[in-house]
C-alpha cells in the first residue's frame, strides 16, 4: 500500500496564497487521477484571519479559472511540521518563521519555497503576495502559483521528491 502524502502550503494569513495552492495542487491531483495519493492543506504564520474564507479578489481570479474553494484561514502549528511530508512556504519570510518551528533537521529538510518547483522561478524566489494589489496582482500570482504545483506534483510523481 502507498503511503499517502501530505503537504502543507504556508503563506502569512492563509487567506490568498497558500489556500489557493493548496486547492490547486488537490485540483492538479484530480485531474491527474492522482487524487487518491495526496493530502492538502494551508495555513499562515499569522493567525488573524483564523476562521475566514479566502480573499474574495483570489477567489475571483480562480473561479475565471474553474477552480472555486472555500478552505478556513487557520495558524500554522509546531505539529504540522511533524506531520506533514512536506511543508512549502510562498516565500522567504515563511520559509524563515517555518524553520523557527521546526525543532529536528528532518522537520528543517521538509520546509521548501513553491517557487522552487516553478519553471520561471528559482531557488530563493517568493510568490508576491497581492494582498494590496489590483485585480491583475492577483491573475500573476495565480500563474505562478499554477505552474509551481504543477511543477510540484510532477517532481512528486517521478521521486524526486
Amino acid at each position: 500500500m502507498t503511503h499517502t502524502k501530505r503537504i502543507l502550503f504556508v503563506c502569512l494569513g492563509n487567506i490568498v496564497r497558500s489556500p489557493l495552492a493548496e486547492a490547486l495542487f488537490l485540483s492538479l491531483a484530480a485531474e491527474n487521477a492522482l487524487g487518491h495519493k495526496y493530502e492538502a492543506d494551508s495555513a499562515g504564520t499569522g493567525g488573524w484571519h483564523a476562521g475566514e474564507l479566502p480573499d474574495e479578489r483570489m477567489r475571483h481570479v480562480a473561479a475565471q479559472h474553474d477552480l472555486q474553494y472555500t478552505h478556513r484561514a487557520r495558524k500554522v502549528e509546531r505539529t504540522d511540521i511533524s506531520q506533514f511530508d512536506w511543508v512549502i512556504a510562498m516565500d522567504r519570510d515563511n520559509r524563515a518563521s517555518l524553520m523557527s518551528l521546526a525543532v529536528t533537521p528532518k522537520n528543517k529538510a521538509k520546509i521548501r519555497l513553491l517557487r522552487e518547483f516553478d519553471p520561471q522561478g528559482g531557488p530563493e524566489m517568493d510568490v508576491p503576495d497581492p494582498y494590496y494589489e489590483r485585480l491583475d496582482g492577483f491573475e500573476y500570482v495565480y500563474g505562478i502559483v499554477e505552474r509551481s504545483c504543477r511543477q510540484l506534483l510532477q517532481e512528486l510523481e517521478e521521486g524526486k521528491l
